[in-house]
């Protein structure tokens, strides 16, 4: 006899989707006892559900998923990339705009690094854009200290191995010397933890200093420390090979103010000055 798959999508990705939580995030949550479905706690990811399905996270019912949506976002140095910080230190969430409703991050930026973080309110996208079959390439500008030639940026160029870990090729350019600094243009087309800064002291040179300037096709540009600012619709689907969203099926967007001339194809969320770190 034939098993006929489920009707519907896994619940986890129905919660992602939603913007409640990323997709494993989602996984605890259910492994936790804090969703339901039909008045019912489960206990395990592997069911699907249906539009009919009535479904509560924490008490809450889950609403119609919001239109897929991406934010680009100037992380500055000394927040961390996550939620809660067992340490107390800032977290980009403490810096985000107020009217910004609840994002994810695609993939992290470190304590000490800078530069582009992207945001978005869907688990999907998320998912999607972390994997490394996505292949966007990602560029960062790197401060070293040291005098590096060719031949000491060579092995970065065909692929290291650090403390048992193999780091794919990256694309690695000199631009300048500057004192006993050099500035270098760094590609990566997956990123380990750390994994540039783990690679340079593997070579012999420290970064002091590192900026993602480019995710895939979207760029830093000349956005400021702790400005947000959203991807047109139609860029994001363009981009990232989504289908229109029939009528209906998702709420839609609030939209920001109107973007900055030069910007095109963006919606500035908000532009926030930040007060100079003391010490």
């Amino acid at each position: 006899m034939e098993n006929k798959t489920p009707p519907g999508e896994r619940i986890a990705k129905v919660i992602a989707r939603a913007g409640r939580a990323s997709r494993r995030e989602a996984e605890r949550m259910i492994a936790e006892g804090r969703v339901t479905v039909n008045g019912k706690v489960i206990d395990r990811a592997a069911m699907n559900v249906t539009d009919a399905d009535k479904v509560t996270v924490d008490g809450t019912p889950l609403e119609a998923p919001e239109a897929a949506r991406l934010w680009l976002y100037h992380k500055p140095t000394g927040l961390v990339t996550t939620t809660r910080d067992e340490q107390g230190r800032p977290t980009i969430y403490d810096d985000l705009p107020e009217d910004l409703p609840r994002v994810m991050s695609v993939g992290r930026l470190d304590l000490n690094s800078e530069g582009l973080l992207l945001l978005t309110n869907d688990g999907a996208i998320k998912r999607k854009l972390e994997l490394p079959s996505t292949g966007w390439l990602r560029k960062y500008r790197v401060r070293v200290n040291g005098r590096p030639t060719d031949e000491v940026l060579k092995p970065l160029r065909e692929g290291i191995e650090v403390d048992g870990q193999k780091f794919q090729p990256m694309q690695v350019s000199l631009d300048r010397q500057q004192g006993a600094n050099a500035w270098l243009t760094v590609g990566l087309r997956e990123g380990k933890n750390r994994e540039i800064r783990r690679a340079m002291t593997d070579i012999g040179l420290t970064v002091n200093r590192l900026i993602r300037v480019s995710y895939g096709p979207f760029q830093l540009g000349q956005m400021k420390p702790g400005e947000v600012q959203e991807v047109r619709r139609k860029i994001l689907r363009d981009q990232l090979g989504l289908e229109p969203e029939p009528e209906g099926t998702a709420k839609p967007a609030k939209q920001g103010k109107p973007g900055k001339p030069g910007h095109p194809g963006k919606r500035q969320v908000q532009r926030r000055r930040r007060e100079p770190r003391k010490g």
